[in-house]
């Protein structure tokens, strides 16, 4: 059955689609997600169009929509800092568990690895995640977690690695 407060998936809008703001493509990202992440006030204007997520890092664009009309959203509308646009921290990482890029790095500097992606996995399976409303990107952040902890590996330098 469906439920009478749904908005109708638009069938036609590609699960990739492209930014006007920087011309590189963006993903399909949920109604919910825009929803959730969206400063008060700024809800009432998402159109009855699919969003997608602008993964550019220097686009100030976060969601924007399939055709045009509907309102594009960018980073001040947002209530989180987006963490692949942001470069000073504290840079988010897993929105869910409040890890920041810089809780990464001070854990490999002092212990010379890092147990945050064991200790995410762990609360995925407890059940303790809210991606979909939570992340901007409404997807799992274990992809950008496990990245972030081996980029952090190879750039920090050699010392903060021999404790």
């Amino acid at each position: 059955m469906e439920s009478c407060c749904a908005v109708p998936e638009i069938r036609t809008a590609p699960s990739v689609h492209v930014c006007s703001a920087c011309g590189q493509r963006g993903r399909k990202v949920e109604r919910l997600t825009v929803e959730h992440l969206l400063r008060p006030g700024l809800v009432s204007r998402i159109g009855e169009t699919q969003y997608y997520f602008c993964e550019t890092a220097t686009c100030p664009v976060v969601y924007f929509p399939y055709g045009a009309g509907a309102a594009v959203f960018q980073k001040p509308d947002l209530t989180v800092r987006v963490g692949l646009k942001e470069t000073e921290d504290p840079v988010p990482i897993c929105y869910c568990f409040g890890i920041t890029r810089k809780e990464i790095w001070d854990e490999i500097d002092e212990i010379g690895a890092s147990t945050i992606t064991n200790r995410i996995k762990a609360e995925v399976q407890a059940g303790n995640c809210a991606c979909e409303v939570k992340n901007p990107s409404g997807k799992c952040c274990l992809g950008d977690v496990t990245r972030a902890v081996k980029d952090s590996l190879q750039t920090l330098p050699a010392t903060a690695v021999t404790h």
